[in-house]
Parts: structure tokens; sequence; C-alpha cells
């Protein structure tokens, strides 16, 4: 079929390169265990995480395999390593933006540069460490992410609207700032009555797909292990 002049495909990209036939699930989360997401108010969310100095090891591989199959069945489109327990400075992400394009890596020792030169863009934000909860939240249009891959080649990456949303947000992870941070006392007042609310469902949800995706369920306390 000839291509239609003015139409573009969207396209998969691995780590910012444009890549062909990539499977619904990456094949890190295939290969991963489905891990507990820590909770707002568990220590390990809220101090900066150490950087990793050892590349190309089972270990790492293994954080990182875990970490996409742990974010895909709480159907986040982003995880940083602490939210799984993990003070290291790593992040996955598999999203599709506003023109239909799919973005999927693992960053490794990322260092965020925001652009405050371009209109900031208010959008509902969430976390997965604080399920069910969303606020409307301004962050700059526009970021770029500078860091390794985990056999510590460089990685640079420049990203607008979501997909800057999501790497500022997973960044911000791993100097022990979350979203709810940013919020003023009343939306965090609010975020907790959301959080309460939903927690029960959301956990129920992921328990649910663990099984689809044939993991084996986490294990979550009744109450928030952070004690918010």
């Amino acid at each position: 079929m000839p291509r239609i002049f003015g139409r573009r495909r969207p396209g998969t990209y691995l780590l910012g390169e444009r890549v062909d036939d990539y499977p619904a699930y990456a094949p890190e989360s295939q290969r991963g265990r489905a891990l507990r997401i820590t909770e707002i108010g568990e220590p390990v969310l809220h101090a900066p995480a150490r950087a990793v100095t050892e590349f190309s090891t089972p270990q790492l591989a293994r954080l990182i395999d875990d970490m996409f199959a742990t974010m895909d069945v709480a159907e986040g489109v982003g995880l940083a390593a602490p939210q799984v327990g993990v003070d290291l400075r790593v992040f996955v992400y598999d999203l599709t933006d506003e023109r239909g394009d799919r973005h999927v890596g693992a960053v490794v020792n990322p260092v965020l540069e925001q652009d405050l030169d371009v209109e900031p863009e208010t959008e509902e934000e969430g976390c997965l460490s604080v399920p069910g909860a969303y606020a409307p939240l301004a962050r700059p249009g526009a970021a770029t992410i500078r860091g390794v891959d985990q056999h510590g080649a460089p990685v640079q990456l420049e990203a607008t609207g979501y997909l800057a949303r999501c790497f500022i947000h997973e960044a911000q992870h791993l100097d022990g700032v979350l979203y709810w941070d940013h919020l003023t006392p009343e939306q965090q007042a609010d975020a907790l009555r959301q959080r309460d609310e939903q927690r029960a469902d959301i956990l129920a949800n992921r328990h649910e797909i663990a099984v689809e995706l044939e993991k084996d369920p986490p294990t979550y306390p009744d109450q928030p292990a952070g004690g918010r």
C-alpha cells in the first residue's frame, strides 16, 4: 500500500532507536517477576538512590526484568528501582505518546535536564506508589535524560509532552522526590483519601493481571506499608 502524503506511521522506539516487530510486552517483562511496589512513607522512596557501579551483571539484568514485569502487572508506564525496594539509580518505561509512538527502555544512572523555557503543561498525574490517587500537576513540556544502558553504553533521550512527564517523574524518584512532594497540603490530603478508597480494588486488579500474565502475584499488606 502506498504511503499517504502527510500521514506518518507510528513506531516503537527502544531507548530512542526505532525498532520493528516489537512484542506487546517487552522481553524483559516476559522474563521478570512481579514484585510488590513500595508505597508512600516507606524510607526507600524518600531518600536518594545509589549510582550503579557494575554493569552487564546478572543482578542488574534481573532487576530490570523484574521492574518491567512489575510495571506491566500494575498497568504503569514507568517505574523506578526504589519502587521495588532497591536503592539504585535505574528506571524503566513503556508508554505510547500523543503521536501514537511507543517508547520503551531502561535507563541507568540517569541525569535529568528539564527545559524550563518550554511552556509548562498541567495534566492529571499519579504514582504506582500512591495507588488510585491523581492530582493536576504542572511539569515542563520538554526534558532530556542522559545516562547509560545496563551494559554501560551512553544513552541520551529527548522528550516532550507525556514522555517528558514520565522521564521527569521517574528521574525524580531516584532523588527521593515523589509527585506527591509537589502537591499542596490540600491536594496531598485528597490524594490520601483517593488512595484509601481505591487501594483495595487496585491491588486486586494487580493480582488478577499477574495471574493472567502467568506471574506469581506479589503480596501486599492490608494497610499501606508506609503507614500514611
